[in-house]
């Protein structure tokens, strides 16, 4: 039985208790440089799945804004889950990833290579504010 994708949240930093609770630090739908391109430094992508039964393997992409192009790809994830009751948590690191551009980029999860999520990310220019100098008396 082919499993519902309860959540899924791009974050800074995830953390893990020792009960197995996971904490998610920074969630975020929008990143920001000041220039183009840019390396971004770490990435969090966390989904949930349940009310599945059997073997899978998820894959995460993140495509440009011509949603095509993948910015970020990456390896399949295998998750088992033995009856309808359990859930599946898969965390995923992207470390240093080039973002070419500004706009609006997809984040894509797929189930077995069938695309079970897509939302928006939206890339932004930010411009830094400019200080005046200073006075002089």
């Amino acid at each position: 039985m082919m499993p519902d994708i309860q959540a899924c949240l791009l974050c800074d930093d995830v953390r893990q208790e020792r009960n197995g609770k996971f904490i998610l630090i920074g969630i975020f739908d929008v990143i920001g440089s000041a220039v183009f391109p840019f390396v971004y430094p770490r990435m969090f992508v966390v989904t949930r799945w349940c009310s599945g039964q059997g073997a899978f393997r998820q894959q995460t992409r993140i495509l440009a804004p011509d949603q095509v192009t993948p910015v970020m790809e990456g390896q399949p994830i295998p998750f088992h889950l033995p009856n309808p009751q359990a859930t599946a948590t898969n965390v995923e690191l992207f470390i240093n990833k080039t973002i070419q551009m500004e706009g609006t980029h997809w984040v894509e999860i797929l189930l077995d290579g069938d695309l079970k999520l897509r939302f928006p990310l939206q890339v932004q220019r930010i411009v830094p504010p400019v200080t005046p100098p200073p006075s002089t008396p």
